[in-house]
């Protein structure tokens, strides 16, 4: 198989991926391939496992050495499936479970509407609250032309190109909407909705983290946040809001409902812990006693759970741990 087999192959695979997408896969199949040193056609078992050893070893974050190796088991994938490839030679290496930080990438509420208020230029303030309010990805936001937009009354709507191409509508309040009427003036319908000031043209990705870090900085956020921050906010807010979680699905166009659950896990409104006392050491007449403080807490929900104040001495406790020691739970 030669090296243009392969491009052809990769480019068969890339085929109607979003350009970031592409961008982003076509990157590390060329890492994966200097790595190797061979055609796709003869990788093997231990190449791929070499790879993923070589990326885990060089990059800090492990989710970024797992999105390197699933882009190379789905090229490899591909390959086999077509008949190209005589064997799928990532499919016994198991992709990684990386540490789930979802719930460290969701602002609450406060920190996101300190960061729209205290945004001084309002092009870039609209454009906050519209990445926040619509659940917009970054790519989805720029892209964006006045064509996009239609009034609802005295609301509006965005229609939003997502991933692979889908079209999905989303539904503007009145405060957001009048935002975007009074930045658009004169512009005209194939007019971008945020102009870059330096470029012609749409404003780009990079401008646009820029813009959303720059603003968490100002309200005291230390996190490099960045615009899908306010997307992940978004998902969590409308969840602990009340909002249907298919209704969630839909607005941010996760093509999976399991995707948006994620959210529900990320920033749980009640836990078995909440239902524990408060446990309290102190010193009473010469003796440490261990008590369980009483009314320990308020679930998220509202409601009160009382706990009983159990007073008991360092022996006592002492004696408790040994029996639990010798006891299989």
């Amino acid at each position: 198989m030669t090296v243009s087999a392969d491009d052809q192959l990769i480019s068969q695979w890339l085929d109607g991926l979003s350009p970031q997408t592409q961008q982003y896969y076509r990157a590390t199949t060329e890492k994966f391939l200097a790595f190797v040193r061979k055609p796709l056609v003869e990788v093997t078992l231990a190449d791929v496992q070499a790879f993923n050893k070589f990326v885990s070893r060089r990059t800090k974050a492990a989710s970024t050495a797992a999105r390197n190796l699933s882009v190379v088991k789905s090229l490899l994938s591909f390959g086999h499936a077509l008949g190209v490839l005589p064997l799928n030679a990532g499919a016994l290496v198991k992709s990684p479970r990386p540490h789930q930080a979802l719930t460290e990438r969701i602002l609450s509420e406060q920190d996101v509407r300190a960061m729209i208020a205290a945004e001084p230029n309002p092009r870039n303030r609209t454009m906050l609250g519209l990445l926040y309010t619509a659940g917009l990805r970054v790519s989805e936001l720029c892209a964006l032309k006045w064509k996009d937009l239609r009034a609802r009354g005295e609301c509006g709507q965005v229609t939003v190109c997502g991933k692979g191409n889908k079209t999905r509508v989303v539904l503007l309040p009145p405060d957001i909407w009048q935002e975007l009427m009074e930045l658009k003036g004169y512009a005209g319908p194939k007019d971008p909705v945020f102009k870059s000031r330096k470029l012609s043209g749409h404003l780009q990705r990079a401008q646009v983290m820029q813009i959303v870090r720059q603003a968490a900085h100002r309200v005291g956020i230390e996190e490099n946040v960045s615009p899908h921050w306010l997307r992940h906010s978004h998902a969590s807010h409308s969840l602990e809001r009340g909002a249907p979680i298919h209704l969630v699905q839909a607005t941010l166009g996760h093509r999976s409902i399991a995707t948006t659950g994620l959210y529900l896990h990320a920033r749980p409104q009640d836990s078995s812990a909440l239902y524990l006392g408060a446990i309290s050491t102190k010193e009473v007449e010469g003796r440490t006693t261990v008590g369980i403080l009483p009314a320990a807490h308020q679930r998220l929900d509202g409601e009160h759970i009382d706990a009983e104040l159990v007073e008991v001495t360092s022996d006592e406790a002492r004696g408790r741990n040994l029996l639990d020691e010798t006891t299989s739970i």
